[in-house]
């Protein structure tokens, strides 16, 4: 029998495999952060990213290719033209969100990019003309005050990394939009291939002129340990969108917002203030807002 992460689940109801898939996604996906984060304590950023993205390179083909599909070279121009873009917006994500969560709690950055739920609604309306009711409105308008509670912008806890996880969350939106704009026939090894060799490419050269550092062996075992989750990232995230219904799924994206806390307390002793932790919470009540109103909305279509 093939691998595949529902094996693990199999005879749960459809709706839980797809709730402990998307906690499992984010956990892994968190864990990467924090590994990373503590790498580039010791390693130069643009390094750092270019080793992990070797080692990503070598795993795309021996373990992830396997689960999700081959990749393929056989895409049109136009469809090329889309991975191309897609790749480079998935460079600017990494570059801002590693910066920014290198000088700032692990929890402040990540909630900012829980915000996508809601760029993306915005962009959906703004490119493609989705309905967007005065409903979602205020509660994406609410959800971007609590951005500003996390970056806090004119008061003493101010960072002005938290802008690059702003912008990282721009960035995020891009990549993910663009993917609307694909044909339905683009396997995600090679939309993945792409983004991991854009990002080896640009550090690789940006490298050069950063200079490099010895990397000491617990580097190495974090730079492993990050290649490694964000696998297991891609694989449940690729599992998630093919069980459940969306409206119940969704909303456990959100428990990225505990391992960061979690994480970042016991790992690197960081804790948000009253105000940061206000705005995680708003972010986060309204994504999920957001998302279940856009699942009764499509329901009655």
């Amino acid at each position: 029998m093939k691998f595949s992460p529902m094996n693990f689940f199999h005879g749960l109801p459809e709706n839980t495999r797809g709730a402990m898939l998307m906690a499992l996604s984010m956990a892994a996906f968190t864990t990467n952060d924090s590994f990373m984060k503590g790498v580039l304590a010791e390693v130069p950023l643009f390094q750092a990213l270019f080793l992990r993205a070797s080692l990503n390179l070598v795993m795309l083909f021996a373990v992830l290719a396997p689960l999700i599909g081959p990749v393929r070279f056989d895409l049109s121009r136009r469809d090329w033209g889309f991975v191309t873009v897609r790749s480079l917006a998935e460079v600017g994500a990494a570059m801002c969100f590693l910066s920014a969560v290198s000088h700032m709690p692990l929890a402040n950055a990540t909630a900012i990019m829980q915000t996508m739920p809601l760029s993306i609604t915005v962009a959906g309306w703004l490119l493609f003309r989705d309905p967007l009711g005065w409903r979602r409105l205020v509660a994406i308008g609410v959800g971007f005050c609590g951005v500003l509670l996390i970056v806090q912008p004119g008061t003493e806890g101010f960072s002005a990394y938290a802008l690059l996880a702003v912008l990282a969350m721009l960035c995020v939106t891009c990549r993910d939009i663009i993917v609307r704009k694909m044909h339905e026939s683009v396997p995600n090894a090679t939309v993945t291939f792409g983004a991991i060799l854009a990002v080896w490419l640009a550090t690789g050269l940006l490298s050069m002129g950063q200079g490099w550092a010895p990397v000491p062996v617990k580097a190495w075992a974090q730079l492993l340990g990050s290649a490694s989750f964000l696998i297991v990232g891609y694989v449940t995230s690729v599992a998630v969108m093919r069980v459940g219904e969306m409206s119940f799924v969704s909303p456990f994206r959100y428990t990225a917002l505990v391992w960061a806390l979690l994480i970042g307390l016991l790992a690197f002793g960081e804790w948000p203030n009253t105000l940061a932790l206000v705005g995680a919470v708003v972010i986060a009540g309204t994504g999920i807002y957001t998302v279940l109103r856009e699942a009764r909305l499509r329901r009655r279509g």
